[in-house]
């Protein structure tokens, strides 16, 4: 189903080791509006949804999680000089005890990823709802997270990452005007 390409869908630069801006950014890894919980959400949620807009979620879902690989790249680099006491001092300490410096699946406080941030209620509509609303406050994150940093070059990647939120809520709202068109289209047997 997937072809691989070995390359970041964007290009992924940092300035300087900053192991607390890597905590904010873990954020968008595991956390509830993150990039793995927004791929495998609108992966799951194909099976329900009429063929009309089921290669949107194949497509978004896709590419959240080259959005992911995106992410821990920028962690990866923003914590692959730091020592043990720089870790510490940034809030990655429990994460650096458990972890060494490997990406683990949790949000900026701590809470590891679970299952039950990925929603599904059956009913299309319902469902793209809830990816507007993910998309729109994974757009929010990014921003706070650029607000919170002062490094160009990793500010490029965030704001291509957060602009693609924009689009895929657009995409998304599209997707809701089609599936209401067709719920009013009358039936002919």
């Amino acid at each position: 189903m997937w072809l691989y390409e070995k390359k970041l869908q964007y290009p992924v630069k940092v300035s300087t080791c900053n192991p607390k801006l890597a905590k904010f950014l873990i954020e968008q890894y595991g956390g509830a509006d993150g990039e793995l919980s927004a791929a495998l959400r609108y992966l799951n949620q194909r099976y329900t949804i009429p063929d009309k807009v089921i290669g949107l979620l194949t497509d978004i879902g896709t590419e959240e999680f080259a959005h992911l690989e995106m992410i821990a790249t920028m962690v990866y680099k923003l914590t692959k000089d730091a020592t043990p006491e720089q870790l510490k001092e940034a809030g990655l300490g429990a994460h650096y005890a458990n972890h060494d410096r490997a990406l683990f699946y949790h949000d900026a406080a701590g809470t590891p990823w679970t299952a039950t941030y990925i929603q599904a209620k059956g009913d299309p509509i319902a469902d793209l709802y809830e990816d507007i609303a993910a998309e729109e406050k994974a757009r929010a994150t990014y921003q706070w997270i650029i607000n919170m940093s002062d490094d160009p070059f990793l500010n490029d990647g965030l704001k291509f990452l957060r602009e693609r939120e924009v689009v895929h809520s657009q995409r998304f709202r599209e997707a809701v005007e089609i599936l209401k068109e067709e719920q009013g289209k009358k039936k002919y047997y």
